[in-house]
């Protein structure tokens, strides 16, 4: 199979599968926006992707892949309002983000993604927020006008409650 057919499609079967996470990803991001301007930039990072795959390596980790590229294009689109973080704060993001790929097997991802969307609101939006997409728990206070003790001490029992969810299914 050529590069180019298989990045397709691991592409899409990513986006296939976890559409509706996309989603809610992309949309938790965009908040002050419409529904539709969530599907859009899904649409638009999937086209772009797509008619890129011959010309890129292969991709080990389409999670990583496509919510990387997500995430810079809601960045994008918040720039274009004038709601962007400074160059220098995503640039850090980036570097993270980049720097802390994992190879995880897809049962143990299957069961991680059920774990943290059976949690109640609060805390997922705190785990991914702190450990998806990389931000602080000062940035992630200015953001929720929540104190940083509050959210480290919620992140705390969120850990807990997956740890013992994955530790029941292993």
């Amino acid at each position: 199979m050529s590069l180019e057919k298989e990045n397709k499609n691991k592409l899409g079967n990513f986006f296939s599968e976890e559409y509706q996470n996309l989603k809610f990803f992309v949309s938790s991001k965009i908040q002050d926006s419409k529904e539709r301007d969530a599907e859009d930039i899904i649409q638009d990072v999937a086209l772009k992707l797509f008619a890129r795959s011959g010309n890129m390596g292969p991709i080990g980790n389409a999670a990583g892949f496509v919510y990387r590229a997500l995430r810079n294009k809601v960045i994008d689109a918040l720039r274009q309002k004038g709601n962007g973080s400074s160059e220098l704060e995503l640039s850090e993001n980036m570097e993270l983000e980049e720097s802390l790929e994992f190879e995880f097997s897809d049962k143990l991802k299957h069961q991680l993604r059920l774990a943290i969307s059976e949690l109640k609101p609060m805390y997922r939006d705190i785990i991914i927020a702190i450990d998806f997409e990389g931000l602080t728990y000062k940035e992630l206070s200015k953001i929720t006008g929540v104190p940083q003790g509050t959210l480290m001490s919620q992140r705390h029992r969120a850990l807990g409650i997956l740890n013992k969810k994955l530790k029941n299914k292993t």
